[in-house]
Formats: structure tokens, C-alpha cells, sequence
């Protein structure tokens, strides 16, 4: 007996449509990598037998850590085994069907059964584009692409072979997947809207009907034991044929919110969701809402080029290679304890520095590190609610465990100093400091004096991200999504003094649209590493330290 598989809307209308450009723009937790991806890959991959395609990823480790899996979690799901009916990451089985055009190298290759092929083309990875014949693409996280890239490096590759797979609507198609993106650069997607023709997606879910009823009519006739007429047969050809004609022209563009997979979510998720994002995230993210752009926040001259990949490609390649030569579980079980081994912009032999923000409902880990005149922020780490700042220390230390240099430059004000009522009694500079010495690092706390003016903050990170002051701030993508998120999202208004950051919200009462942990804090402690690195550099020299009263 067949196995039955469900399929929420989005899912559903993506794949009886099946046209030759689909773009499906949904909130998180949609099932776009599950059951929208993994059905078109599939589907490429058999109807076209010896042909290959290419799955694009923003990064390497975002294609080993989120993409792959989900492809093969369903592929399993439906009888498709590793190791049976495809391999990874090496030259297929003499039992395997050959491909048409033979990779030159295995390593990223994903090969089936029947000859079709799926080569990884990760953008952090120069020239994984090079010298390809493709026939289909899959562009996953898409608001995380370089489009000039894709333009230019691998769209022209997107091809397919016209003497084999001419007359396949699948033929040369390509698939874009992403949640809804909250920045210009990334909306590059968004003007397939445009391109959809509604008519001919109307015909087209007209004749899936129609063939549908053709079908059930031809199975009673069998079922019965009658002869099928002609005609119908002749019927079911001649609408099998209009349809392959009508999904090779067609584009096919939907935007949907993560409540179309509510069934399988549940209504708690989106509580949580609402409750752990911050509002922009959450409209963006899981409403699929359009938000535009703030121009004029408080961090109006960071721009694109202030953010950055940095993936250690040697490093996520030995991951790959045992992921590749072990089953789906092993690849969950590594990716979940991704460490900073993973990150190509942190020097293992220097400190870090850090500057962190502290609530009674979150706090906040920003993590940086000067070379020349960037500042690199290389990660971000924050806990919310009963999780505390021992949560959140262990955290930082876990994540950098194989880090050299034990050592971390705390810079902190006055607002680390006193009563502490996240942990106990003590001020949160004790608690910090107590909290990294007891895991083995030493800690170089810098004291900065009270909290900088709004006005003088705006004016000196603002010339930081214009290259007028000694250090230019820079964003480890990958590492920091949420806190570029809110630093995008933070507004400004006119004080007393100048420019204020938007901070209105946390003079209101709590409620459930607007929750502590939605606020600027993630903001503030990147301000807080800014300003320290900046205005009090230090050599890692733990002689030198600093405290309240100065030099101790």
C-alpha cells in the first residue's frame, strides 16, 4: 500500500503547480526545506534522469547545518535511503546510472540512482559555480544571497540540456526559497510577484483538476473491469501535454505565514515565537509580512558591506566528509555542537572582547575582536527569562572551548555596578567575572565610567561605521542575526541633546505585544564592546587591570 504524507497548503500548491519558477516566500517552520524543496529536488532529480542540478546556500555551514538535513530527513521519510538510492560526498557505485556530464570531483555532489546528480554551491566558496551544466536550481534562504553572484556566477549555468530534456517543463527551472527579508539587499526576490502571470496559473490549476477527474474516471473503468474508452486515454494526453506546456512558461510566486502550518505547529509555538522574537523578526519571519526598512535609525550609516562571512572552509569540510560517511542522526549530532572552530574570523591566540547587557528578562554576550582597524563582532549570545547570566557565560565558553586564548576583555559602566537582580546579591560585574574564572578564563575588566551620552553614542558609532574613527565596526552574518536585526530595527529620535536611540518601549508596562525581550538591550551591549575597543583599547595584558576606582 502506498504511504500516505501529509502536505499543509503552501506545500501542496507548490507541487501540483509545479512551474518552472516557483518563489515561495514563507515564515519559519513552514516546511519549505521538508516538503517544498526536498519534493522539487526529488522530482528534478527523477523526470530527468543523468541530469544535474545545483542546490545554492548562502554559506557552507548553513547548507551542512539546515538545508541538507532537511532534504534528507524527508527523502528518508519516503523510502529514499542513503547509501541505496544516493550517495554524498564521493564517486557514486558502479550499480548507479552514469550522469550525462560527469562531475570532475564528488566531494559536494549529491548522486542518484539513475545518473541526476545535485552539486552544493555554496557563495562563501569561490568558483563552486565554475564550469557547470545545470538543468534545475535550488536557491534556499534566499534573502541571504548575493544576487550579483547568483547573476553572474550561476544563473548562466542554469542551462539544462535541451537535446535530452527539451520538452520537461522541469527543465532549467529553479526554485527560490526564503522567509521574508528586512533589508533592501536581500529583497532581490521579491519582484517575481511581478512575473507571475495569474491566468496561466489559474489554467494551470484548472487542467490538474481536470486531469485529476480524467484519472478517477479511467480507474473506475478499471476497477470495474470495463475497457477504458479512447477517448479518455487520448483526453488524459492531450491535458498531460497542455499542462508540461503551461508549467514550462509559468512563474509562480506566494507569500505565506507560518500559521498555514499551524496543524503540525500548534498554537504554543506561535506563542513562543511571539514572546522569544523581536517584533520585527516575528512580523518578518513567521507573519511574512513586508516591513520597510527604516532609513533613518540610530545606526544609519551601517550598511551591506558592514557584514560579512567567515566560515573555515577546512574545518566544515572534515565535518562534511564524516557526515557524508555517516547516517542522518551523526550529521544533527555535529551540527548541534558547531563550535568557533567553524569561524574563519576569530584568532584563536588573542582575547575577546565582549560587551553585554543585563536585564531581568534578558542579557546579552556581544563578542568582538580588533584586527588593524575593524572591529570585528565575530558572535552574539543571549538567554531569556529563568536562563541567567551563568546560563549565558556558559554559553560563550562552551561555544568557544577550543579557543587558545583563555582570556576575555570585559568592558562594562556603571550599569554592571550595584544590586544585581538577575543572580543574587552581588552587582553583575562579580557575578561575570566569578562566572568566567570558574570555567577557566581570565578576565581583564575594563571599567568605562557612566553610561555615554545618546547624542555623543550616535555620533561616534555612526563615524565608526563611516570609517572616521580609529575602528570600523564589521558583523560575523552568520554568527549575529538577530543583533543585526535589531540594530536595523533601531529607531531614533530628537533629545534635549541631539540624536536619542529609540528606547520609549522600555518605559512602558510589560504586555504581550510588547515583551522585555524585544527591546534595544542587544543594541546596547554592542555599543557597550564598541565604545570599549574604541575609546579603551587594550594588548590582552592581564597586569593591566582595570575597576571602579581605577588601576588596581
Amino acid at each position: 500500500m502506498p504511504k500516505e504524507v501529509y502536505f499543509n497548503k503552501p506545500q501542496r500548491l507548490t507541487q501540483l503547480i509545479g512551474a518552472n519558477i516557483s518563489v515561495i516566500v514563507a515564515g519559519r517552520r513552514t516546511g519549505k526545506t521538508d516538503s517544498i524543496a526536498a519534493p522539487f529536488v526529488l522530482r528534478n532529480m527523477q523526470r530527468m534522469p543523468g541530469s544535474t542540478g545545483g542546490i545554492v546556500v548562502p554559506t557552507f555551514k548553513h547548507g551542512l547545518t539546515n538545508t541538507l538535513p532537511g532534504l534528507f530527513a524527508a527523502w528518508k521519510r519516503w523510502g529514499y535511503i542513503r547509501g541505496i538510492h544516493y550517495v554524498i560526498g564521493r564517486k557514486p557505485p558502479k550499480t548507479f546510472a552514469k550522469a550525462i556530464i560527469e562531475p570532475a570531483e564528488y566531494e559536494h555532489v549529491i548522486s542518484f540512482y539513475n545518473g541526476s546528480c545535485a552539486v552544493i554551491i555554496s557563495q562563501d566558496r569561490p568558483g563552486s559555480s565554475n564550469s557547470l551544466t545545470l538543468s534545475w536550481l535550488l536557491v534556499d534562504e534566499a534573502k541571504f544571497i548575493d544576487y550579483n553572484k547568483l547573476k553572474d556566477e550561476t544563473l548562466p549555468a542554469n542551462g539544462g540540456i535541451k537535446s535530452y530534456f527539451g520538452r520537461h517543463s522541469c527543465n532549467h527551472s529553479i526554485m527560490i526559497l526564503s522567509d521574508m527579508p528586512q533589508t533592501q539587499k536581500g529583497s532581490w526576490f521579491l519582484h517575481y510577484k511581478d512575473k507571475m502571470d495569474s491566468e496561466v496559473i489559474s489554467a494551470i490549476e484548472g487542467l490538474v483538476y481536470d486531469i485529476w477527474k480524467l484519472k478517477e474516471r479511467i480507474n473506475r473503468h478499471k476497477v470495474s473491469g470495463e475497457i477504458v474508452p479512447k477517448y479518455l486515454i487520448y483526453s488524459l494526453r492531450h491535458k498531460d501535454k497542455q499542462l508540461n506546456q503551461l508549467r514550462s512558461i509559468a512563474t509562480y510566486y506566494k507569500e505565506y505565514s507560518s500559521i498555514e502550518n499551524l496543524q503540525l505547529l500548534g498554537e504554543n509555538y506561535i506563542r513562543q515565537m511571539k514572546r522569544d522574537l523581536t517584533p520585527l523578526t516575528f512580523q518578518t519571519s513567521i507573519l511574512c509580512q513586508r516591513i520597510g526598512i527604516a532609513k533613518d535609525g540610530f545606526y544609519s550609516s551601517m550598511k551591506e558591506a558592514h557584514k560579512y562571512d567567515a566560515s573555515d572552509m577546512e574545518y566544515l569540510d572534515n565535518v562534511a566528509q564524516s557526515y557524508y560517511e555517516d547516517d542522518d542522526t551523526h550529521l544533527s549530532s555535529i551540527c548541534s555542537h558547531m563550535d568557533s572552530r567553524a569561524d574563519k574570523d576569530t584568532d584563536p591566540n588573542a582575547p575577546i572582547c565582549i560587551g553585554m547587557d543585563y536585564n531581568a528578562n534578558i542579557n546579552w554576550i556581544v563578542a568582538g575582536q580588533p584586527s588593524g582597524r575593524r572591529l570585528n563582532v565575530i558572535k552574539s549570545f543571549y538567554v531569556k527569562f529563568e536562563r541567567k547570566i551563568p546560563a549565558l557565560v556558559e554559553e560563550f565558553c562552551s561555544y568557544y572551548a577550543f579557543h587558545k586564548n583563555k582570556t576575555v576583555i570585559f568592558y562594562y559602566d556603571t550599569t554592571a555596578l550595584g544590586s544585581n537582580y538577575a543572580v543574587n546579591e552581588q552587582d553583575f560585574r562579580w557575578v561575570i567575572i566569578h562566572e568566567f574564572e570558574r570555567r577557566g578564563w581570565e578576565v581583564i575588566d575594563v571599567y568605562l565610567g557612566n553610561p555615554m551620552r545618546h547624542d555623543e553614542k550616535y555620533l561616534l558609532i555612526n563615524q565608526g561605521f563611516a570609517g572616521k574613527q580609529r575602528l570600523m565596526p564589521f558583523f560575523n552574518r552568520q554568527n549575529n542575526d538577530d543583533l543585526i536585526l535589531a540594530i536595523q530595527a533601531a529607531g531614533v529620535t530628537r533629545g534635549r541633546n541631539g540624536f536619542r536611540k529609540d528606547k520609549g518601549g522600555e518605559k512602558l508596562a510589560e504586555s504581550e505585544e510588547d515583551l522585555l525581550e524585544h527591546r534595544t538591550d542587544g543594541t546596547d551591549a554592542f555599543d557597550t564592546l564598541y565604545i570599549g575597543c574604541e575609546k579603551f583599547p587594550q594588548n590582552g595584558n592581564s597586569s593591566a587591570r582595570y575597576s571602579v576606582g581605577g588601576v588596581e
